[in-house]
């Protein structure tokens, strides 16, 4: 049998009020539905009790973080999802249309590749070399200058909040 880990709800509040300070300094939205949102980020506070980080509560760990790497929160496909179904997976985070009550949240497909074909499944590669490409877009924000190399630029700037507009393919 397994031995249960408690939280209080004094640990879920102070996360809560961090986590949505933290949110919408950096352009992003928690779910509109507080009580939603408790009961995850007492699965986020669960997890790091039982694995030492912020496991996504809505996927199973593994519970080496080598191999959890894209499903620690906020995780790697957090804001593929925003863009595309206006939520990332376990909905804690959400679009400003579903923020608006203007689009309403949807299941989300899980985007995470099986086991094996994820990046931290591959050994590492060596730079690219001089005058070949990288294997993701890179995107530059012509505001700040802050660079980023994913298939779609952020929905808004990590550094300077500016909108996904503002970005450019840099390489």
């Amino acid at each position: 049998m397994s031995e249960e880990i408690a939280v209080s709800r004094e640990e879920v509040e102070a996360l809560y009020e961090r986590l949505h300070r933290e949110a919408e300094a950096s352009g992003y939205h928690l779910n509109p539905d507080r009580e939603f949102v408790l009961d995850l980020i007492e699965g986020l506070l669960i997890n790091e009790k039982r694995y030492g980080y912020w496991a996504c509560p809505c996927r199973l760990a593994t519970g080496v973080k080598e191999e959890d790497l894209d499903i620690i929160c906020p995780c790697d496909y957090r804001d593929a999802d925003l863009a595309e179904w206006g939520a990332c997976y376990c909905a804690l985070y959400v679009s400003d249309e579903v923020l608006r009550g203007e689009r309403e949240v949807q299941p989300v497909p899980e985007r995470r590749p099986p086991k094996g074909q994820r990046p931290q499944d591959k050994p590492a590669r060596a730079p690219a070399a001089p005058g070949t490409e990288p294997p993701l877009p890179v995107w530059r924000c012509r505001v700040c200058g802050y660079l980023c190399a994913r298939e779609q630029p952020p929905a808004v700037c990590p550094i300077c909040k500016a909108k996904r507009e503002r970005f450019e393919r840099f390489w």
